[in-house]
């Protein structure tokens, strides 16, 4: 088996196996009304989603938003506790990825915790190490995170549960950005991959 099947084998299990904890646990990424538009609701560039950020990535570099200017940007909201949709669409993000081979090279795919308490640069390395290695972490002090998710007109809260520890709701979907850092719409994790790939395709020409 070649190292590119192998991979795309490995993160299909985790797809897989992550819909099915899903599933059987009856977790689910809530939205808040009036905050981030739901996967599918947006096409254009238009929306007034996207800001400055100062954040710290998995390998402890400080980052801006205005760094990632010049190429595409698919960003991702999520937690490393997350059971299901998290890794699940970490995983079909590596698909897709793997799929456009040297053409998603130009593609900026960014994952911005909503639990900077737990989600370390180190612990977000950690976690990365099960994906493409083309996917950036970014985490920072729950200040500068509320200031990430409110420029992206994102939602997230903090849920207690029963044996003390706590899970992350949040605005579910990727956001995809063009060049110039403009909103250009979303992938939505019930669209096919298919789909999905024909979104970025039209993204990188764009």
């Amino acid at each position: 088996m070649s190292p590119k099947t192998l991979r795309r084998t490995l993160w299909g299990a985790v797809v897989v196996l992550c819909l099915f904890v899903g599933a059987t646990a009856g977790v689910t990424i809530m939205r808040a009304s009036g905050q981030a538009p739901l996967p599918g609701e947006a096409s254009s560039g238009i929306a007034n989603i996207g800001g400055e950020f100062s954040l710290v990535d998995h390998e402890g570099r400080r980052r801006e938003w205005r760094d990632f200017r010049g190429e595409p940007v698919a960003l991702f909201f999520g937690f490393t506790n997350c059971p299901d949709i998290c890794p699940t669409t970490l995983g079909e993000l590596s698909v897709l990825l793997d799929d456009l081979g040297p053409q998603g090279d130009d593609l900026q795919v960014l994952l911005i915790s909503g639990d900077p308490e737990r989600d370390t640069p180190e612990r977000l390395n950690e976690y990365l190490k099960s994906f493409d290695p083309q996917i950036v972490g970014l985490t920072g002090t729950e200040a500068e995170v509320d200031e990430a998710f409110s420029a992206f007109k994102a939602y997230r809260a903090l849920v207690p549960l029963e044996n003390g520890e706590y899970t992350v709701d949040h605005s579910a979907g990727v956001y995809l950005f063009d060049r110039d850092g403009s909103f250009y719409g979303t992938l939505d994790i019930h669209e096919s991959s298919e789909v999905q790939r024909q979104k970025v395709e039209r993204l990188l020409a764009s």
